[in-house]
């Protein structure tokens, strides 16, 4: 698992990646960042003439560079929200268990304390630690098994947002799924339509192939990329007005720094540094926090075994 920034400055192998030299800037931290100076070298470069280019075929340059550099931060940013949000799933999945378990003993070890001691402040601490493990009362009568004290349960969410319940098998999709979903990012993003319709069938694909990268669906991945081989050839851009090329490239900026602050929020957040410290292999990383659970929990079996006197 790399974040956003590493990947951008590493690349994946045998991946065509956006280069300064081909017209992206890179901020600190790695990250593509385009702007108005995108693709200098490109947008000064003679024509095959000897010709100087005109200051619009130089904009033009500068903003289709500027393009494939935001596509790629973007690509970058999904799969990397799509580790943490996986990561995120799994951990409550397998380890909320050991967490609920030792919050449960917290409890009886307190009560047990309480009651051998009969001080004030332990009293005090045992009704705190079983306040903890008591579930938030009436919720999950309140939506009829919509949700409960932690939130919507995956199957209702599933149903507002429409989508299957299907909860991830790992942290990080398969090499082969990441391989066809930044292909498909690539050749349908949204941004490279020349015009509202196209746009929007673009989004509606997008969307499609965001939710199969994000089950790590290869098989539908794999559908997705022949349908979108035979779908309708979208007709090449015809060159733009200075002024509108310029809009352009300041769009593509804004939305490239608020790209950077979804990227620092998920590599800032909780999971986001857990990450972290497994980048080769986030999925090993559950199997040593459920070890460690484990060892807390024979601790405090042991020690609430000894309040009792067992």
């Amino acid at each position: 698992m790399t974040s956003p920034e590493a990947e951008q400055g590493a690349g994946a192998a045998g991946e065509t990646q956006v280069t300064p030299e081909e017209g992206a800037a890179r901020p600190e931290g790695g990250a593509v960042a385009p702007d108005d100076g995108a693709a200098r070298s490109d947008a000064g470069a003679p024509e095959a003439d000897g010709t100087a280019p005109r200051p619009e075929e130089r904009l033009e340059r500068a903003v289709r560079a500027a393009e494939q550099a935001l596509i790629e931060y973007e690509i970058a940013v999904e799969t990397f929200r799509v580790e943490v949000e996986n990561f995120s799933r799994l951990h409550h999945q397998k380890l909320g268990p050991m967490y609920a378990r030792l919050d449960e003993l917290d409890a009886q070890i307190a009560e047990a304390r309480a009651a051998r001691t009969g001080d004030p402040e332990d009293l005090r601490k045992a009704d705190e630690a079983r306040a903890r493990v008591m579930p938030m009362p009436g919720v999950e009568e309140l939506f009829h098994g919509w949700m409960d004290g932690d939130g919507l349960f995956p199957e209702a969410a599933a149903m507002l947002t429409e989508q299957p319940v299907r909860p991830p098998q790992r942290v990080r999709p398969s090499d082969e799924a990441r391989k066809l979903y930044r292909e498909l990012a690539r050749k349908a993003h949204p941004d490279l339509a020349p015009d509202d319709t196209e746009r929007a069938r673009r989004e509606e694909f997008i969307t499609r192939v965001n939710a199969a990268y994000a089950r790590g669906d290869e098989p539908l991945l794999r559908e997705l990329a022949e349908e979108w081989a035979k779908g309708p050839v979208p007709a090449e851009r015809g060159p733009s007005r200075s002024e509108e090329l310029y809009a352009r490239l300041e769009w593509l900026a804004q939305r490239k720094e608020l790209l950077s602050l979804v990227a620092k929020e998920l590599e800032e957040g909780a999971i986001g540094s857990m990450l972290r410290l497994a980048p080769d292999d986030p999925d090993r990383l559950l199997d040593e926090i459920a070890e460690q659970l484990l060892g807390d929990v024979k601790r405090r079996e042991r020690e609430l075994a000894e309040l009792l006197g067992q």
